[in-house]
């Protein structure tokens, strides 16, 4: 018996994988299985799951392959018209361990109508230092580009002991830093109570986990950052300096038919007031190049932002069309443009990053090991060793220089 998981696109889908694993392997009775967790955040994320599906197939004969994820919600027809693919297993089945037993086959559900989250219950995650830790899940939000609600459902949050408790786990086997994730992290609380929020959740694992090394936040959308968390920035040494913002476009009217929530100075302002409060503070965000209609002009202004907001880590999309969103059916901005800007896009990341390095050379930086001879800052800068570390160890180093990608512990 054998069980290997394939997962596509994000954070939570990894933690995710990490889940469906233990549950088959308790369960497969005997199969040789390969569970694909998909991804449906662009058609290209699904074509590469379909390529990858059918070279297992060629690859791991007798195998039975089972197609999760996004993809099996959003583009279900798809992959169960493929012959490779031995069933489907919806995103609101992937977390039950009776989805995975021998001979399951779970019925197809309406993801829109699932009202709760699903908690983990893991140890760590099977390579990494960093432990991710789902505490939402879906979004009640409806950008034009997007159809991840379609994927994941309605917004829905993981109540406060039971993510107190999944953190507790990880730092009792040994883990020095979890990553808090979500589809719409900071819509956290607001379906289980008025006065909850992500600020106030961050203040309570921070409490009640005392010996918890780091926290670390996945992506946040820049207007729904709470008043707690941003106190929590200032206040709590153990959360780290490092805010990565869904930020997508940096024009206003591009933003409006993003139908984004928040406007360019809102990012802005966020980024100032963090910064003041916690000087240091690096910023990292999502954007995208070439959204359909954008124009020379506003593609300029999400160039400028990344000097105005001081940028550090990009993470740059070029706009890809996804079939059924509103922004698909919009004028679509020539695909050469599309990749130009883009390029020029990560050529100001890698200047910003260049510059941020320059800035870290000769301090002192606590570093957490990771595999190999890698680690991260609390800023969540990569750092090289000369040699390999033990991983999952905090130490600190002396920054003697930089490649441009990485700093160089003495």
């Amino acid at each position: 018996m054998s069980v290997e998981t394939l997962t596509f696109g994000c954070r939570l889908n990894t933690v995710e994988s990490e889940v469906v694993r233990g549950h088959a392997e308790a369960g497969a009775g005997g199969r040789d299985l390969v569970v694909v967790n998909t991804c449906a955040v662009t058609a290209e994320a699904g074509r590469q799951a379909r390529k990858a599906i059918r070279r297992l197939a060629r690859e791991r004969p007798g195998a039975e392959i089972v197609v999760t994820g996004c993809g099996a919600e959003v583009e279900r027809a798809h992959y169960a018209d493929m012959p490779e693919v031995a069933r489907l297993v919806g995103n609101a089945a992937k977390l039950r361990p009776e989805s995975w037993r021998s001979g399951a086959v779970p019925p197809p559900e309406d993801i829109m109508a699932v009202r709760t989250a699903e908690p983990t219950r893991i140890l760590g995650m099977n390579g990494h230092t960093r432990a991710f830790v789902p505490v939402q899940n879906g979004c009640d939000h409806r950008c034009t580009f997007c159809v991840i609600p379609f994927g994941r459902g309605h917004s829905r949050s993981v109540p406060v002991a039971e993510a107190v408790a999944q953190v507790r786990r990880i730092v009792e086997h040994g883990g020095r830093e979890v990553v808090l994730t979500g589809v719409d992290l900071t819509a956290y609380g607001r379906d289980l109570a008025s006065d909850l929020s992500l600020g106030r959740l961050v203040r309570t694992i921070l409490s009640e986990v005392p010996d918890l090394a780091r926290l670390r936040l996945s992506s946040i959308d820049s207007v729904e950052a709470d008043p707690e968390l941003i106190a929590a920035f200032a206040e709590e040494p153990r959360l780290m300096p490092h805010v990565h913002l869904s930020l997508q476009a940096g024009d206003d009217l591009i933003l409006k038919r993003m139908k984004r929530r928040h406007a360019r100075a809102d990012a802005i302002r966020l980024c100032r007031t963090l910064r003041d409060l916690r000087p240091g503070l690096v910023f990292g965000a999502d954007l995208i190049a070439g959204f359909p209609t954008e124009t020379e002009a506003q593609f300029a202004r999400s160039l400028d932002l990344v000097e105005e907001c001081e940028l550090t880590h990009l993470h740059v999309f070029p706009y890809s069309p996804r079939p059924g969103t509103p922004a698909a059916r919009m004028p679509a901005v020539p695909g050469d443009v599309v990749r130009a800007r883009a390029a020029r896009l990560r050529a100001a990341g890698a200047a910003a990053l260049a510059r941020h390095l320059d800035g870290e050379v000769g301090t002192r930086r606590r570093v957490l090991t990771e595999r190999g001879d890698t680690g991260r800052t609390e800023a969540f800068s990569l750092v090289r060793f000369a040699e390999p570390v033990p991983p999952g160890e905090i130490r600190e180093v002396t920054v003697s220089g930089h490649d441009g990608q990485a700093l160089l512990a003495a």
